[in-house]
């Protein structure tokens, strides 16, 4: 196994989808062919695999332009989605109250390495 195995990420941040959902997608991704994930994420119904599928182009356009990696070799070494901050929100209600909701957001990151 290679120790100093060069890896190219990409990161998208505060993306107004919560991560449970994009969670989801990237067990989809993680470990397979970087050509073969696009597909799956082209034909996957979530929004999340939008999300997604954009944050794995342009990790692949980062592996390309910054390392010189042949994009036919490259891997989804791991895909993961953290919380980002929460927007807290009130609807109002009958008899003057408010319910509190929020709108969760997350940070995607994708990375990718030939292999």
């Amino acid at each position: 196994m290679e120790v100093n195995k060069l890896q190219a990420k990409a990161k998208v941040r505060q993306v107004r989808i919560s991560p449970t959902k994009v969670r989801q997608v990237l067990t989809l991704i993680r470990g397979k062919k970087a050509e073969d994930a696009m597909t799956i994420l082209r034909f996957s119904p979530q929004k999340a695999a939008r999300v997604v599928f954009k944050v794995l182009q342009s990790a692949i356009a980062n592996a390309e332009h910054n390392y010189g990696m042949d994009t036919d070799r490259l891997r989804v070494l791991t895909a993961y989605a953290d919380q980002g901050p929460t927007m807290k929100r009130f609807r109002p209600v009958s008899m003057g109250r408010a319910h509190p909701y929020v709108h969760r957001t997350s940070h995607v990151t994708v990375t990718v390495a030939e292999g």
